[in-house]
């Protein structure tokens, strides 16, 4: 990292972490608001979006983060694949 980036980093702070965290929970209520709509395939992929944007702090590698983390990421992406699962099933 070049003193540039550092001193910049350090004036305006990390700004990856709460823009992570916004973009999670949005693509999240979108999945809802699908869901309700009982359109599964649209709130499926809405929740695939949202694994994207990892709500925790992302400079820490997965297997130093915090066992509730990994559960909520792993029952996050568990739900997912079900709800795909479920329309595949459906549809064909």
């Amino acid at each position: 990292m070049t003193s540039n980036n550092r001193e910049a980093k350090q004036h305006y702070g990390d700004v990856t972490t709460p823009f992570n965290k916004w973009a999670y929970a949005a693509f999240v209520v979108l999945a809802v608001y699908f869901l309700f709509r009982n359109d599964l395939f649209s709130a499926a992929s809405n929740l695939g979006i949202a694994l994207i944007f990892d709500p925790f702090n992302p400079a820490v590698k997965w297997g130093d983060g915090r066992t509730w983390q990994k559960v909520w990421m792993l029952v996050h992406l568990a739900v997912t694949l079900a709800l795909v699962g479920y329309e595949l099933w459906v549809k064909w």
